[in-house]
């Protein structure tokens, strides 16, 4: 494990985050100017990654008030920033490497772990200008989550019946880093992203099928880079993370879905998945 002692500013922005699901924005949105501020303090952004934040949170936090033409030219530029910051395009930001080519067992493959400045971004920018990303109390099915967990769950077991897993019952000595960046930084940015944002946008317009499925598609591609396969795998993992998102009307749901998943696999198979 590579050990930075600048990790304590991400501690902030772990606090908004809880602060920010118990809708207590304006604390979170304070939390957030620390983290940000800390973050320049300990050189882990620049002038330039922290003005492309703040003209992102500024035209994000406009963007509720617009007149409907100038709206959509606001979340298109809002969806082009998040996905600059998905990718790590955006410059300005040095994320820092925690886990550099570990391997939780004999059987898995090196691993390198990054705890992101840019991409925790992304859910308060989307919170500002779509505040319906979080959902509603409104409606809970807690059968219909139940038996899309099961199936979802179970693409763990088909993966190593297709050969790109093996189980493997480890608990590495990160793990604690691994659940606080997984769950706070990986599953709330992506989850606030594909299932807050673009599935319910679509889901608005054209029906909640055709939002869990572009949704679900877009998801898996973001997968590219571990192959086709990988691609397959997160485009179903999407639909059970999409349908647990329309099931329980509330972000937070999906967002522990998305991590029971990646901290099964990293507890109970060989973790990454392995590209074929």
């Amino acid at each position: 494990m590579v050990i930075d002692y600048s990790i304590w500013v991400w501690l902030p922005l772990l606090l908004a985050t809880i602060l920010a699901f118990t809708h207590q924005k304006k604390s979170s949105l304070v939390l957030l100017g620390i983290y940000l501020t800390g973050a320049l303090i300990a050189q882990k952004i620049n002038i330039l990654g922290f003005s492309i934040t703040i003209v992102g949170l500024a035209i994000a936090y406009k963007t509720p008030t617009l007149k409907r033409n100038w709206q959509i030219v606001s979340y298109a530029f809002i969806f082009l920033w998040c996905v600059a910051l998905f990718l790590h395009l955006a410059p300005g930001f040095n994320n820092v490497k925690v886990l550099d080519q570990v391997m939780t067992g004999p059987h898995s493959i090196p691993f390198t772990m990054y705890l992101n400045i840019d991409k925790p971004l992304i859910f308060f920018g989307l919170l500002l200008s779509y505040p319906a990303i979080l959902g509603n109390k409104l409606t809970l099915n807690r059968k219909a989550i139940l038996f899309t967990a099961i199936p979802l769950f179970s693409l763990l077991l088909i993966a190593w019946a297709v050969g790109i897993l093996r189980p493997e019952l480890t608990i590495p000595y990160w793990w604690w880093l691994f659940l606080l960046n997984n769950l706070f930084i990986t599953c709330v940015a992506e989850e606030a992203f594909f299932r807050g944002f673009i599935q319910q946008s679509l889901s608005k317009h054209f029906g909640w099928l055709v939002g869990i499925t572009i949704a679900s598609l877009l998801f898996g591609f973001a997968h590219i880079g571990g192959g086709l396969l990988l691609v397959t795998f997160a485009t179903l993992a999407g639909i059970g993370y999409g349908l647990v998102y329309h099931y329980s009307s509330r972000l937070w749901v999906a967002v522990l879905l998305h991590f029971l998943f990646n901290f099964s696999h990293l507890l109970f198979f060989t973790y990454p998945f392995m590209n074929r």
